[in-house]
């Protein structure tokens, strides 16, 4: 699995993190580097972190960040990304775009940061993202934003990977 790059999309609860984790569930270690937070503040959002960890091997290490740079470019055990879409949306936060949509030029360039890094990665990578683009034009432009950014990444990553998979019910199917 030396140098691949693998991007899964597919919409909510398609099964893409399942589907993540069968790939690489041959290898002994592997770093799993949630980027949705600890869900201390959303019992909804804890109960699913409880199901993703409990299906988990125990021999996996656990990376709770959005910090993703750094971690593509070391070395070690493969790295499984779960996932790009909480990245963009905490990303989103963190440079607080929400509250002036005019600084998406920001994130642009955050998306151009992973990808280099994403490109160059130091070790076999497997990322989840949910594809948010197939449904109705947003009402509000933070949203349309949020959308079109998120568009832009899943292209972004997946020019830049080595196989691309598409999740839907449970099934996933190569992209060519």
């Amino acid at each position: 699995m030396a140098e691949q790059r693998t991007l899964i999309l597919g919409g909510a609860r398609s099964g893409k993190s399942i589907a993540a984790e069968r790939l690489l569930s041959s290898e002994p270690e592997v770093l799993y580097v949630a980027t949705g937070g600890d869900g201390s503040s959303d019992p909804e959002w804890a109960e699913r972190i409880t199901k993703h960890r409990a299906r988990r091997p125990a021999s996996w290490g656990l990376a709770e960040t959005i910090d993703l740079v750094p971690l593509l470019a070391a070395p070690g055990p493969p790295l499984l990304i779960d996932c790009l879409t909480l990245w963009l949306s905490r990303t989103m936060d963190a440079l607080d775009i929400w509250s002036d949509l005019t600084r998406a030029g920001l994130v642009e360039q955050a998306i151009e940061t992973l990808a280099e890094a994403w490109s160059s990665a130091a070790r076999p990578v497997v990322a989840v993202s949910n594809d948010v683009g197939s449904g109705v034009v947003p009402a509000d432009a933070g949203t349309r934003l949020f959308r079109d950014l998120m568009g832009r990444l899943n292209t972004t990553i997946s020019l830049n990977s080595t196989t691309v998979l598409w999740t839907v019910a449970g099934r996933t199917l190569p992209l060519t």
